[in-house]
């Protein structure tokens, strides 16, 4: 695995791993996945080395994913803050990790393991220490986390990830399969204010089929899995000559379905479809809705990886 300096960009040193034909990058700020493809042909709309990363690609995302209303809340007598990164919506969003260094904990030809430790602070006055692992092989990229409560006190969680799965068409065009039979009623801000069953609507995706006009920023949940206890997805070409399947673990109880529609970049809206693996709904430290309660010195791992085909 070489570790690439690149006059010094603006994501910090530059992680690249390979096995075979698979090539990822994984920054050091934020831990994020710059870049995943399969013989030169993309399987994330990333981001270039000279950039940083815009509308989450491929950050992840704690001590809470997506919205938090008003950045305020209270958990078990403490308070936290944080800042309104999405102030048009006056919203926190995407938690505090994704913008600070990770620490490079191991590495070789095929994975990188990064760590992070968020020190307590208006946003989240608890301590965490993080752990993500991004590594390839024959049938695609796998990325772990783990968590500890390094506080004294439980601590409120939540995690997410955010790549673009692309098959290099338009999304009108592209075929997506989203294993669930509930999606969250979301308010003009981006807030969970109900659920209801997919069947019957036009947020059906459980069968796979093509997104066409359809312009999703959708939380789904009550997913079907196999046997393995995975949820799987899918963004297909028409022809399905191209495929990329996200898989999830059962600690991952949500999907965020984004269809790009308002992307900083205007060239860059639907290109890719954002399929986000979350362990809570958006604003759950706020709600509680399905927040982890972990205590001191708890530890919780998942997994979720991508695995894509031609």
């Amino acid at each position: 695995m070489n570790s690439i300096r690149a006059d010094s960009p603006p994501s910090g040193v530059q992680h690249e791993i390979r096995h075979g034909s698979h090539r990822a990058v994984v920054t050091e700020v934020g831990a994020t996945l710059r870049h995943y493809s399969v013989d030169d042909v993309d399987v994330i709309d990333g981001i270039g080395v000279d950039e940083w990363s815009p509308d989450g690609r491929g950050q992840v995302l704690a001590p809470w994913p997506n919205r938090l209303d008003g950045g305020k809340y209270r958990f078990e007598g403490r308070d936290g803050q944080a800042a309104l990164d999405e102030p048009e919506l006056q919203n926190a969003i995407h938690g505090l990790v994704r913008w600070l260094p990770w620490r490079t904990a191991s590495k070789s030809a095929d994975a990188v393991e990064l760590t992070c430790a968020l020190h307590p602070q208006p946003g989240y006055p608890w301590r965490l220490d993080l752990q993500v692992e991004y590594r390839l092989d024959r049938t695609g990229l796998t990325v772990s986390f783990r968590v500890r409560n390094a506080s004294s006190v439980p601590a409120p969680f939540g995690i997410g990830f955010h790549p673009y799965l692309t098959v290099g068409t338009a999304i009108d065009d592209a075929v997506l399969q989203i294993p669930a039979t509930l999606c969250l009623v979301a308010d003009d801000r981006g807030l969970p204010i109900g659920i209801q069953p997919v069947a019957g609507s036009d947020m059906d995706f459980t069968e796979g089929r093509p997104v066409g006009a359809m312009r999703l920023d959708t939380g789904y949940t009550d997913l079907v899995r196999g046997s393995d206890g995975l949820a799987r997805a899918f963004v297909a070409s028409p022809d399905g000559g191209r495929r990329v399947s996200l898989w999830a673990d059962s600690l991952f109880r949500y999907l965020m379905v984004y269809t790009g529609d308002k992307v900083e970049t205007v060239s860059r809206r639907r290109r890719a479809v954002a399929i986000e693996p979350m362990t809570c709904p958006p604003n759950a430290l706020l709600s509680g809705t399905d927040l982890l309660r972990m205590e001191p010195g708890q530890v919780v791992e998942g997994r979720w990886g991508l695995i894509p085909s031609r």
